[in-house]
């Protein structure tokens, strides 16, 4: 059988960040079936790589993709007022619409970044996955849900329904349960979640131990930290993402297992500081990936740079000789097996899930080592081309999709989120 595509006489970095030259990748219905050092010519569309670099895709393990349509909106403000006075207050009043323009929005910027696959926690979940499936990209949805409100019970039938109803619908989706939070879901709450969770076999993502403040809440409240408060609850039983976790402690870490993975946003935690917590001390000892969080705090939705000023806070916080390219790539690249799509790999089998980068450039040249013309020097203009389960979604430096029509709608809903104000929030962080 022919293959679909060939990616000719690439550079390969895998996903250890191991480089080889000159080989020929062979695709085939949206799997990598060939590696070659030898060129067979076929029918199929063959893309000249001759100095391009394939690399798996990036992965966004923590966003919340509509607030892109909320960008910029609470800025210079405490974390707490970034909460309780701007975004909670502006999210009361947000339209299923908001949260369709908001997620399309948040998703053409990850393309153009080189983002195959992304871990997403909001609400209207089932609008974020019409987004997923109109745009090539893949996403593994979390639709948040606050163990405090009045009508939990509700919410969470209706989340179960969805998760049973859209989990299986293609093999770039897939759903699981989005506690919000330790501190805004009861330990009852958690184990109805979690009770679901297993009996669907689905996991969790969930925001834990984000500051300094929540975990001493916490003990002092509860007896316990977030991280053994979710572990009474049956937390560690299924596949788990950590938001944050910033501020685990030493003791938290016998909870965790090899199917806990935490994902950090540096940027965030600048912005709104929330303090360096413990993740950069213990980075050898958990499993690290990288998010962005939303828009509304990162303002981005790019994993490099998440990754980037994590090694340089690192660096500068500890030592010039850690944080080094290979773990870091690392890094950028374990947020696949976070979410089993299969990608991630360079192999015979693996999904073609790829980015194509283009470091012959201003901003990248001389390329001594491509991990740091990569990680420190490049940015969207260097990724010509993104692929998903073998097809372009990103192609000769432009996303394939209506971009003109989604910036055009993202700012009606935008102007409309203004007229409409703030509305009232029983939450309070």
């Amino acid at each position: 059988m022919g293959s679909n595509l060939i990616l000719k006489n690439a550079n390969i970095i895998n996903e250890e960040g191991i480089v080889t030259t000159n080989k020929n990748l062979y695709i085939e219905d949206g799997k990598i079936s060939r590696i070659s050092e030898e060129f067979t010519p076929q029918n199929e569309e063959t893309v000249d790589c001759s100095g391009l670099f394939v690399t798996p895709g990036l992965v966004n393990l923590h966003t919340h993709s509509p607030m892109n349509i909320f960008k910029g909106i609470a800025e210079d403000v405490s974390i707490e007022d970034w909460f309780n006075r701007k975004i909670w207050p502006y999210e009361s009043k947000m339209t299923e619409e908001d949260t369709y323009y908001g997620a399309l929005l948040a998703i053409v910027e990850m393309i153009d970044n080189g983002v195959t696959a992304f871990a997403d926690h909001y609400f209207n979940a089932d609008r974020i996955c019409d987004a997923v499936l109109e745009t090539g990209i893949r996403a593994d949805i979390a639709p948040t849900l606050f163990g405090i409100s009045e009508d939990f019970d509700e919410q969470l039938e209706k989340v179960t329904g969805l998760i049973e109803k859209r989990g299986n619908e293609s093999s770039h989706l897939r759903l699981r349960f989005g506690p919000h939070s330790p501190y805004t879901c009861s330990n009852h709450a958690l184990i109805k979640i979690l009770d679901r969770a297993k009996n669907i076999g689905v996991g969790i993502h969930i925001h834990m131990s984000e500051t300094k403040i929540q975990v001493e809440e916490s003990i002092e409240k509860y007896g316990v930290t977030p991280f053994e408060m979710l572990y009474n609850a049956g937390g560690f039983d299924v596949p788990l993402i950590v938001a944050h976790g910033l501020w685990i402690r030493e003791g938290d870490l016998k909870y965790l297992n090899d199917d806990t993975y935490f994902a950090v946003s540096p940027k965030t935690y600048m912005k709104l500081n929330m303090g360096m917590g413990k993740i950069w001390e213990l980075k050898d000892r958990i499993n690290l990936c990288t998010g962005t969080d939303g828009a509304a705090s990162s303002n981005t939705l790019n994993p490099l740079e998440q990754v980037r000023m994590f090694a340089l806070i690192g660096k500068m916080f500890n030592s010039a000789t850690e944080f080094k390219l290979e773990d870091m790539w690392k890094m950028l690249m374990r947020g696949h097996k976070a979410l089993g799509f299969k990608s991630g790999c360079i192999k015979v089998g693996y999904s073609a899930d790829l980015a194509i980068w283009d470091l012959k450039r201003v901003n990248t040249m001389p390329v001594y080592n491509p991990l740091a013309s990569i990680i420190y020097s490049s940015n969207a203009k260097n990724i010509i081309h993104t692929m998903v389960n073998g097809k372009f979604i990103k192609k000769d430096e432009r996303v394939l999709v209506d971009t003109e029509y989604i910036l055009k709608k993202a700012y009606e809903h935008s102007m409309n989120i203004v007229r409409r104000g703030k509305g009232n929030t029983k939450i309070i962080f």
